[in-house]
């Protein structure tokens, strides 16, 4: 069993910056694949980012190219999430997920292990 906690998250103006952190128990985390989604009030959650387990490839929504960077340190069995210029419409409880397997790439991607999530609110 893999078990994740975010942290980082917070109140920040717009065009501030945050790291959020996914830190991983357990003997598999340079297996697995993870994901940073986000989920706002009324809406879905959608996908943002994710890190494959074996070459680090790393996949981004279209909404967040260019200002937020994934990346992974499996001898900390750490995540992170660098957002920069963050905007209003970047609010929301931040999940990170972990599978074994391909990193994911949408918002429905299936994933093995879930973390409690952290809210980021950017205001304007």
């Amino acid at each position: 069993q893999v078990q994740l906690v975010e942290s980082g998250g917070g109140l920040v103006q717009a065009g501030g910056s945050l790291r959020l952190s996914c830190a991983a128990s357990g003997r598999f985390f340079s297996t697995l694949s993870v994901g940073w989604f986000r989920q706002a009030p009324g809406k879905e959650r959608e996908f943002v980012a994710s890190v494959h387990w074996n070459d680090d490839s790393t996949y981004y929504a279209d909404s967040v190219k260019g200002r937020f960077t994934i990346s992974r340190v499996n001898a900390e069995n750490t995540t992170y999430l660098q957002m920069n210029n963050l905007k209003p419409e970047d609010t929301a409880v931040y999940y990170c997920g972990a599978r074994f397997g391909g990193p994911p790439r949408d918002g429905k991607s299936g994933m093995n292990f879930w973390g409690k999530g952290t809210l980021v609110t950017v205001s304007s």
